[in-house]
């Protein structure tokens, strides 16, 4: 979909699109992971898309941030409904 790396979770996606992780937050989490560093908005459109981030490489330098951001989408991934 967004040529990357997909993975899924209940049904629903997030992954890798070329040198940049896809994270979906959510909502409630959207300025929060926003504020850590190199992340920014996902805008694949020209418009950015709210609950959606990408971490740059910079962003995912360990083990530990890695965990962390994938910790934040699962998070989120479990709140949502299975498909």
């Amino acid at each position: 979909m967004f040529g990357g790396l997909a993975f899924m979770l209940h049904d629903n996606i997030w992954g890798v699109e070329k040198d940049q992780l896809l994270v979906r937050c959510g909502l409630e989490r959207h300025h929060e992971a926003l504020a850590k560093p190199h992340a920014r908005p996902m805008d694949c459109t020209g418009r950015p898309m709210k609950g959606l981030i990408y971490v740059q490489l910079a962003g995912i330098t360990t083990n530990a941030s890695l965990r962390e951001w994938v910790q934040l989408d699962v998070d989120f991934g479990l709140s949502l409904p299975k498909k």
